[in-house]
């Protein structure tokens, strides 16, 4: 009998990455580049080639300068930080972790960030590339080394279906996760951020620091009752990080332009921090399209590269 780890693999692999596999141009692994070469030829040296890439032994040998060609080494470890707190718990979903239908139907956070993140590692792991994770929430974090393989994606999958969150009071040290992150992927790599950025804005330093090191993408996943509050009248509202609660009255006009006036300074301060800490940046809804989400990100990340 299969698990629902493996019902949400097999669903993601017919679903999407079969889709991607049509609709993208070359593997998908090569819209990044990887952190090594290898040397491939000789030919002589001519003006415009890289005196440090001249070959000096040959050269002596033949007394013509000679250089050397490398192929760039198009494999790399990439690494998923995913925030597992109480608030990416939100949503139609609500802790369903990856049983939406994938097609654009409204999902929860949690569960848009564990499909997002089994789909790039599954796409990542068949190129031969490995994948790792750092799963985080304040009270628990869990890493997940790199491997390759459906079998690593598979057991990637388990372990987000597994994960929990409760309220412990305070809002997520998202910078603590990024310096966790840092501390673990040691070698130059490519690191997605899956979160939905909620909390205080101290995390940028880290951010910054992560991105010197490696290429970092930051995902931020967004629910759209969080951007636009629907009019349900007299409603109990409780914060999902700290456990707070307010009576709000969401018929008010008044409330929801005050709160909308809120939301959309909260989204332009997280905006402008990543552009400070330059990393590649993506906002993603749970009722978008997992196959248009990642497309467009694949042709973006190309079309900075040209």
């Amino acid at each position: 009998m299969s698990t629902a780890p493996d019902r949400l693999l097999r669903r993601l692999e017919w679903q999407v990455v079969r889709r991607l596999d049509g609709r993208i141009q070359g593997a998908y692994r090569t819209a990044w580049r990887g952190t090594g070469i290898d040397f491939t030829d000789l030919r002589e040296y001519t003006p415009e080639d890289d005196v440090r890439h001249i070959d000096w032994n040959v050269t002596a040998r033949l007394d013509e300068p000679y250089v050397r060609e490398y192929t760039e080494d198009r494999e790399l470890t990439a690494w998923l930080v995913l925030d597992q707190s109480a608030s990416m718990r939100f949503g139609a979903g609500k802790g369903g972790n990856g049983n939406g239908s994938g097609s654009g139907d409204a999902q929860g956070k949690d569960s848009v960030l564990a499909e997002l993140a089994v789909c790039l590692a599954r796409l990542f792991s068949r190129g031969g590339n490995r994948v790792g994770a750092v799963l985080y929430d304040n009270r628990s974090q869990q890493v997940i080394p790199p491997r390759s393989g459906r079998t690593h994606v598979l057991h990637l999958a388990d372990q987000l279906s597994r994960a929990t969150a409760a309220s412990d009071g305070r809002t997520t040290d998202l910078a603590a996760m990024l310096h966790l992150a840092a501390a673990t992927a040691r070698r130059r790599g490519l690191v997605f951020v899956i979160s939905d950025f909620i909390g205080e804005l101290d995390w940028e330093p880290a951010l910054t620091r992560l991105g010197q090191r490696h290429e970092v993408v930051a995902i931020c996943v967004v629910d759209p009752m969080e951007l636009d509050l629907p009019d349900l009248g007299l409603v109990l509202v409780e914060d999902a990080e700290t456990g707070e609660q307010v009576l709000a009255d969401t018929s008010d006009p008044l409330f929801r332009q005050r709160l909308r006036a809120e939301v959309v300074a909260r989204e332009a301060a997280v905006a402008a921090a990543m552009r400070r800490a330059r990393v590649t940046a993506y906002r993603v809804t749970t009722d978008q399209d997992l196959v248009r989400v990642l497309i467009g990100m694949v042709r973006r990340s190309k079309r900075r590269r040209r």
